[in-house]
């Protein structure tokens, strides 16, 4: 299909067919789908993910460094080369125009708006040009991971980036830690370099996952299954309606019950919906003591929740794009070390690495 241009000035076409237009335009010109090498292994990583700036970001009870420890106990335990690793590019002013707004992203330049939606009140007073280097740097290079990820998800079968997932960011508000919406520039991404047309959200964050509901709420390409503690924030009501099967926990839901209506939600999906492609957000604040989350998932209730969309994804032959999402404990890292580890020796996924640890 040939790609399509930007409508001429004085074209006719009507503000949604140029604006699609335009965004098709920014998709094709992007430089974020990389070609990478058999020889890689589909997860996604960079040093450049983990946030450190002064301390600062220790108020937040958000893990800064997980991403980074989580390649750490792959490596240290003889699941990984970090050479094998894919490393992304940063995504653009460009690419990221392709869901959100100029006025939002400009908003972005302001450190009070920053502090806000990383919930640190004292980044407000930092120059933007800190913030923009120490904060949105590596939230930009961890959607070009996402970006990168759906289209290794594509050609291997599965993909997982270690980071993203800010399912509270949409195209015009960020929270919740969440300054840009990769969810949804990868899915958009996908429809156009991948001429895929159906794809199913499964969000297993403890938290609602207001951002990507809200941008695709009138688009019936995405079907989306959330499963959440309706007592915890975001409490947004109104993206609720756009869920097309909503699971609500209650806070201290413990592992068999969830695990059980997990089941149940899978099978609700199975029967509903024939997606092309499968994006996981598999937060980890569903782990017991999250002070966040407030739910009692167990650390293999996490392991064999991930198995169960993976193989959800694997008995349909379904690309599956991982995202690592929330988790507010340093023990999060470690449970998602763990849980790859498992998808490897359960034949879910494959590492270049013999899948053997030293005794």
């Amino acid at each position: 299909m040939p790609p399509a241009s930007p409508s001429s000035p004085g074209a006719s076409a009507s503000p949604s067919t140029a604006a699609e237009s335009l965004r098709n335009s920014r998709i094709l010109a992007s430089k974020l789908y990389l070609d990478v090498p058999a020889s890689k292994v589909p997860l996604v990583y960079s040093s450049s993910y983990n946030i450190a700036f002064f301390g600062i970001e220790k108020l937040h009870p958000f893990d800064s460094s997980k991403w980074g420890r989580i390649c750490q106990f792959l490596v240290k335990e003889g699941y990984l080369v970090m050479n094998k690793i894919v490393e992304p590019l940063e995504a653009s002013e460009e690419d990221l125009l392709v869901v959100h707004s100029e006025t939002y992203l400009s908003s972005l330049k302001s450190s009070l708006t920053v502090a806000t939606i990383t919930e640190l009140a004292p980044v407000a007073m930092l120059p933007n040009c800190i913030l923009q280097k120490k904060v949105l740097h590596p939230f930009r290079m961890q959607v070009g991971g996402s970006i990168v990820a759906v289209k290794l998800a594509k050609e291997r079968g599965w993909a997982i980036n270690i980071g993203g997932g800010f399912h509270h960011c949409s195209a015009e508000k960020g929270g919740g830690f969440c300054a840009y919406a990769d969810i949804s520039l990868c899915i958009h991404f996908a429809f156009v370099r991948l001429n895929i047309t159906r794809v199913m959200i499964i969000d297993l964050d403890a938290h609602q996952g207001n951002g990507h509901e809200i941008d695709f709420s009138n688009d019936r390409r995405v079907y989306i299954l959330d499963m959440y503690n309706a007592g915890i924030y975001p409490f947004d009501y109104e993206a609720k309606r756009y869920i097309d099967h909503k699971v609500e926990l209650f806070s201290g839901t413990k592992t068999k019950e969830y695990l059980d209506k997990l089941d149940e939600a899978l099978e609700v999906a199975r029967n509903n919906f024939n997606p092309e492609l499968v994006v996981y957000n598999a937060g980890t604040d569903v782990l017991d003591g999250d002070p966040l989350g407030r739910l009692k998932v167990s650390p293999d209730g996490v392991m064999t929740r991930d198995e169960k969309v993976f193989r959800f994804a694997r008995e349909r032959n379904i690309p599956l794009l991982m995202l690592t999402s929330g988790g507010y404990m340093k023990s999060s890292a470690r449970v998602i070390a763990d849980s790859i580890e498992n998808l490897a020796k359960k034949n879910l996924i494959t590492l270049d690495q013999p899948l053997v640890k030293n005794s």
